[in-house]
């Protein structure tokens, strides 16, 4: 608790600071910028600064000065300086700060269409998930949100999130049933954990480590990257191939600051953050094949052969209630169909 509430102070701190700074630091809009009196904006993640996302964000921001020839510079501040993901966003919105990174489904609040990225089974694989992602339709429905606040720049992958457990290779939904699940603070996993017959567990991700180790819950799910990143394989050996969700982390642009960009400007920042997606693309993909080598040494069992048709039937009603509930569900779905495979003749 006082960990938190040191962490807390001094966001609110680095919060002040920028806001006590953003009237007089630098030109106001693009148009005005120059090398001398750039346009300076800011630019939060709550990643670490080794994390293969926070080093395209890294990237972004020196193409960006070099694009702009210096005129328009980014201040990363990285490693949750500034807070964790909802109270960033909640700067976004009050014009604290400019742009950040975020997981799609947590701009749901502002944007109910993004609940449609936490949901099961949306994409059959990675080539479609990236296939509908690089898309223009996709692109266009980035751009759909200025009145919720926020523009889509671009997305990011963070693989495809899959069960694993102490030693219980999880194969079938049957094979679930009644074990305890670490799942993220978002109603739709605990939502879709539920129909599989297991027991959805939210806890912050800071426990699940020694919740594994002293069975407090039976698994958890997430990428193969956990394993080694965070050490889970050493206490799980059991990854299920799953492949239950693709969930991207979305860099997103205030309204307010992208309206203060003139159209040549916001063409530069949109192709930047598009180069800086390519990067991390490749980046994660090595990132994963050496995370699942080094878990393979350390132990850990990759189990394939999953009944993915199984899974995917199981959670369909949870899939059909969100775009029920969430007409902005049922329509993103919708581009989703249209821009992958399944939508053509």
């Amino acid at each position: 608790m006082r960990n938190r509430l040191i962490s807390g102070i001094v966001a609110l701190v680095l919060v002040a600071a920028l806001a006590a700074c953003a009237p007089a630091s630098g030109a106001r809009t693009s148009a005005e910028a120059t090398p001398e009196n750039p346009l300076v904006l800011s630019l939060a993640n709550n990643l670490s600064d080794d994390h293969v996302t926070s080093k395209a964000l890294a990237s972004f921001a020196e193409d960006v000065k070099r694009r702009s020839g210096g005129r328009i510079v980014l201040k990363h501040y990285g490693n949750g300086q500034l807070g964790d993901e909802p109270e960033v966003l909640g700067q976004l919105h009050e014009g604290i700060v400019d742009m950040t990174r975020v997981s799609a489904p947590g701009l749901a609040t502002y944007a109910p269409g993004y609940h449609t990225f936490g949901l099961p089974y949306i994409f059959d694989s990675e080539q479609e998930f990236h296939e509908v992602m690089d898309s223009p339709q996709m692109a266009e429905y980035f751009r759909s949100t200025a009145d919720a606040g926020f523009v889509g720049l671009t997305y990011y992958s963070s693989g495809a999130r899959s069960f694993y457990t102490g030693n219980t290779p999880v194969r079938t939904p049957e094979d679930l049933r009644g074990l305890k699940i670490r799942v993220q603070d978002m109603r739709s996993q605990t939502d879709f954990v539920g129909a599989l017959g297991a027991a959805p567990v939210v806890m912050a991700f800071s426990d699940t480590y020694t919740s594994l180790q002293t069975g407090l819950i039976d698994g958890a799910e997430s990428n193969e990257t956990v394993l080694t990143d965070s050490a889970h394989g050493e206490v799980s050996h059991a990854f299920s191939m799953t492949e239950h969700t693709r969930i991207p982390d979305m860099l997103v642009i205030s309204t307010e600051t992208w309206e203060r960009l003139d159209p040549a400007d916001e063409k530069l920042l949109t192709a930047a953050a598009r180069a800086s997606t390519e990067q991390q693309k490749a980046d994660w993909a090595k990132t994963t094949e050496q995370a699942i080598a080094d878990a393979k040494a350390m132990g850990v069992e990759f189990i394939t052969g999953v009944d993915t048709a199984a899974f995917r039937e199981a959670t369909r009603p949870v899939v059909d209630g969100y775009a029920k509930q969430h007409p902005e569900v049922a329509e993103l779905l919708s581009v989703i169909n249209s821009a992958g495979k399944r939508g053509t003749p």
